[in-house]
Formats: C-alpha cells, structure tokens, sequence
C-alpha cells in the first residue's frame, strides 16, 4: 500500500489516455497540491505537458492546439467552472477526471454545456488527499467541528477524502473505531454508509484476510502533538513548518534569494529520503559526509584539460548542479534549526518535556517548568507547552499548581489567547475526555512494564516518549486490541491477524506518529500500515485545532479545574 503511488499512476494514466501532443493541465486550488505532493514539474514537462492552469484565475488565453486534461474536485462551484469553460473552449479537446465520486446531474449539465463537442473523456480518479510520504496521507484540514460535534462540510471531505483512499488502494475494509469517540463513529458509520451506496465501486477481488480501517481521535492522545521533536523531518515540521512538501525559509538571517522557499521532497530528493527519520544528531554527521562528497566532485570538475574532460563535465554536469542545490538546501536548513536550538534553549526544554511525560516527578517538574518561563531565551510558545503538558500530566494531583503557572505566563507577556490554551487542553483531552490511561496509574504492573521498557529503549533523553499510536497498532497487528474500546461496524469481525491496516485520526496526525508507523512497516513483514488524518500537526497548529474544537466550551464546562 503506497499512497504516493496511487495518485500518481492515476496522473500518468490520464496523460497517457489523452494520447501523444501538446497539453495543458488544467486544476483546481486542491487538485494543484495533490499533483504537486507526487510529480515534479520536471517530471510532468517530459510527458508533453508544457502549461499548468487555474480553472478559477481568469484571462487564460485560447490556445486550441493543446489538449486539455482536466483533474478536479467534484464541487459545484467546479462543475460551474467547467460548464462555462465548456461553452467557450479555450482548448481543443477536453479530457476530465474528477477526484471522486460525480453524480449523473453533474455529469447532465457538462454533457448539455458541450455544445462544441470537445469533450472526449469523462472518468472519475480517486485521487482526493494529499499523499505525504508513501505510508502518510492528510486532507489539510485543521478544526474538525466545536465539542463532540462534527463541522458538516469537514465531516464530509473527510468521508470523500477517506473513501477515495480505499477506492485508490483497492480496499473494502471492515471498520473498527474508537468507542470513546462521538466523532470516530459518526465518521466510520458515514464511511460505511457510501461504501454500501456504492458498491459497485468497492467490488474489489476478496483476500484471505480483510484490510481493517480504524478510526481514532486525537483527544486520545494530546500529548504528541505538544512535544518538540528530534527527528529531521518532524523537527522542520515544528521549527519552520512544512506547507506541501514547501518550506519557507525567508526570515532565516541571511538568506539568499533562491533559498527563500526550499522544497523537501523524499520522492525527489535523495539525502531527505534516507535521512527523514534520522535523530538530528546523525543529520548533522551525514551532512558533513555530503558536503565532503559535493567538495571532492567540485574538485574534480574544476580539471577540465582536454576533449575527454570537457565530455565528461559535460555529461555530469546536470547531477552535479543537482547536488550543489541539495547541499545549500540541507546546510541552509540545518544550519538554522542549530540557530534555533541554540538561541531558544531547545534542548533543556525538551529534556523536561520528557521528563514530564515520560517519569513524572511532580515536585521537580514544577520547579524546572518555573525556571524555563523565567528565562528570556526560551520562546512563548514552548513556555505554553510545558505549562499545557503540566496540565494534563498532573491533572488530578494534590499538589496542582497550574494556576500559578498560568500567573507565571502573564508577568512574562504572554498573550491571553495563548493563557486560555492552559484551559482549552484539558477540556479537549484532559482525563475525563480521554478512553486510553496514557500513564498507566489503574495498573501498577503495566506502568512497571511501560516504565522498564522505556529503560531499555531509551536511545536518548530527548526522545524517550513514543506515541499512544504505537502500543494501539502493536495491540491490532497481535489481535489484541479489545472489542470494547475498539468496536467492529456491522456483526462481522476479523479472525485472523490484520495484515492490510489504514488508520486515520480525527483532529490529525504528526510526523512521530509517522515514524511509528515507517518504523512497524519495516519490523513487522506481512503487514502494511498506512496513515492519515485530518491534518499534519506541529504545535503551531495543534493549537489552532484545539482552539476550534473548544471555543465556547469553557462557560458550559463548569468550575475550572485549578
């Protein structure tokens, strides 16, 4: 199961029905990022497609001698868009994909709209999410609805977006869901009832053994998204922020003009794909390695003597510039997450995050987390997360002192907004909110076992936490996962081990939850996870979602708990 894959054999086949000659790819906002995440523009110019269009920007020039392929969303407002496009052509011929299902009205009215007959395919290609990386998948949506209750428009494109996946992975799954969940059952009930509604789409050749779809929530597990990270691409994910695969980089001191935007790719970039899930120690290692590697190669292109010389530069020439824009991409990149490590002292900050989730110790958490607002290097936003970790950590201890923290905040200047966050979090998966017991306090043996394998594991102390995700996949892929927590939709249920897994979280996913998963495809053979969510979240817009997800909540949920 790749998703990258998917979306972009779906691409090649639409260019390669169009047949040979000049063309044009005509899409939507979504579309564009979708076509962005898996091809290269390079890629797309060696398949005879030379210009790249808008449906919605306005004063495109006519230009009949191009084919048009046309990938969209099957939105009104596109199905409007297109119709008038239709009545005055501004291509020659016309062939259209929709991302998903189109209902036979829509199809009615482009049908009536070709006067001009320049129509000659209409197809639907089920490539409706955004493909992260070959196991992750998003639909770009932060906040998913007010309380327990879904955003109708969101619930929908998470339907559509989640429906597209299995219809491009060829799955028919059964579904299980988080119990706790209002939302993870309204989700997977809404799943099963399109799957049901078209069947005929779902037909898919019977395994032996079924793929399972299971949906969490977020508020299960709040703590992963507040933590800084240390891996290569979670840590950009948090320190700079990844938009589509883009980063920009423009409020980096001294930057120049080409490294303002940078993209990291692992389909297209060598050094990303092998290094992504590397600890930000080895990155640093590896990027020597490569600079050396680049110096040696500059070298020898430098000796340019005679015919045979000049051939070979020639020839190396395009790997060559290749590699000298990886190299000032990376040093650009690592060089300003070691600023900011440094100016923001990252990593004592890091160090009682994890002590925070990880052991527990009241009494000197408090007093380190008191220390860290107090100090002028550390920024805003990680003096709110440790407060909103110390929050949930320590929710119903004698000692609580949350609210003096909450003072703390204030006198350093720290906005309301980001104050109320303190609140927002236990009311989005405080103790009462959450079905999973994160920390083991029921069970004195399992937080024994947790405790002494976290011993054994730890590789360091900036990365000892490991996701909730990774004991509910480790507990699925044994057929271990209680039936209680964890219901099946409709009577039948799996008997046999799950070898075919997609997950996917209402209120997002995150990049260590990626790992997770990268990791347990590689160390379990026979299974295949992928996962996805509503979003890829760093802190930033974690924030956002639980801002969202508990505005108005706090006069209705009675006295604060502090």
């Amino acid at each position: 199961m790749n998703v990258i894959l998917a979306v972009k054999q779906y691409l090649s086949k639409m260019i390669e029905d169009s047949g040979p000659g000049m063309k044009v790819l005509l899409m939507d906002k979504e579309t564009t990022s979708i076509v962005s995440m898996v091809y290269a523009q390079s890629e797309i110019l060696q398949k005879e497609v030379y210009l790249f269009e808008r449906i919605d920007s306005s004063g495109r020039e006519s230009m009949k001698h191009l084919k048009c392929i046309s990938f969209l969303r099957p939105t009104r407002e596109n199905v409007e868009l297109l119709s008038n496009e239709l009545r005055f052509p501004k291509y020659g011929l016309y062939y259209i994909y929709f991302s998903n299902v189109i209902s036979k009205q829509d199809v009615k009215v482009l049908a009536e709209a070709d006067d001009q007959e320049v129509v000659r395919e209409v197809q639907e290609f089920y490539g409706d999410y955004i493909s992260v990386s070959p196991h992750l998948f998003s639909f770009n949506l932060v906040g998913c609805g007010q309380g327990i209750t879904w955003t109708s428009s969101v619930l929908n494109r998470s339907v559509q977006g989640l429906t597209a996946v299995l219809l491009s992975l060829k799955k028919c799954p059964m579904i299980r869901y988080q119990n706790s969940s209002e939302m993870a059952k309204r989700l997977a009930d809404t799943v099963r009832q399109v799957i049901s509604r078209e069947a005929a789409l779902f037909d898919f050749r019977r395994t032996d053994v079924p793929p399972v779809l299971l949906i969490l929530d977020r508020r299960d597990d709040p703590f992963t998204p507040l933590l800084n990270q240390w891996t290569y691409q979670a840590m950009v994910h948090e320190l700079l922020g990844i938009n589509n695969n883009r980063i920009n980089l423009s409020s980096v001191p001294g930057i120049t003009k080409d490294l303002q935007e940078v993209v990291l790719s692992s389909e297209h970039d060598e050094f990303y794909a092998s290094n992504l899930y590397l600890n930000f120690g080895e990155i640093g290692s590896n990027i020597k390695e490569l600079m050396e590697e680049f110096q040696k190669k500059s070298q020898s292109q430098a000796k340019v003597e005679s015919i045979a010389d000049m051939k070979a530069f020639v020839e190396t020439y395009p790997q060559f510039k290749k590699m000298s824009g990886t190299v000032s991409k990376h040093v650009t990149v690592v060089g300003e997450l070691s600023r900011l490590v440094a100016a923001h002292s990252l990593l004592e900050v890091s160090e009682v995050e994890q002590e925070l989730v990880c052991q527990g110790d009241h009494s000197q958490a408090l007093q380190k987390i008191r220390g860290l607002i107090a100090n002028d290097k550390v920024r805003d936003i990680d003096k709110v997360r440790l407060v909103m970790l110390y929050a949930l950590r320590f929710e119903r201890h004698s000692n609580n002192d949350v609210s003096a923290l909450v003072d703390a905040l204030g006198r350093r200047g720290i906005s309301e907004k980001h104050k109320r966050m303190v609140q927002a979090i236990l009311e989005y998966g405080g103790m009462r909110v959450r079905a999973s017991d994160l920390f083991g306090n029921k069970d004195a043996i399992a937080f024994t076992k947790k405790f002494l394998k976290g011993l054994k594991g730890i590789e360091n102390v900036y990365t000892q936490h490991k996701p909730l995700l990774q004991d509910t996949l480790d507990q699925l892929v044994k057929g271990k996962l209680k039936e209680g927590s964890y219901p099946y939709l409709g009577t039948s249920q799996l008997k046999d081990r799950p070898q075919d897994i997609i997950i996917f979280i209402i209120g997002g996913t995150t990049y260590a939850e990626a790992l997770t998963v990268h990791t347990m495809n590689k160390s379990t053979p026979g299974v295949r996870i992928v996962l996805g969510g509503t979003h890829v979240h760093n802190m930033k817009s974690f924030l956002d979602e639980v801002g969202q997800a508990t505005t108005g909540m706090s006069r209705s949920a009675g006295p604060r708990r502090w």
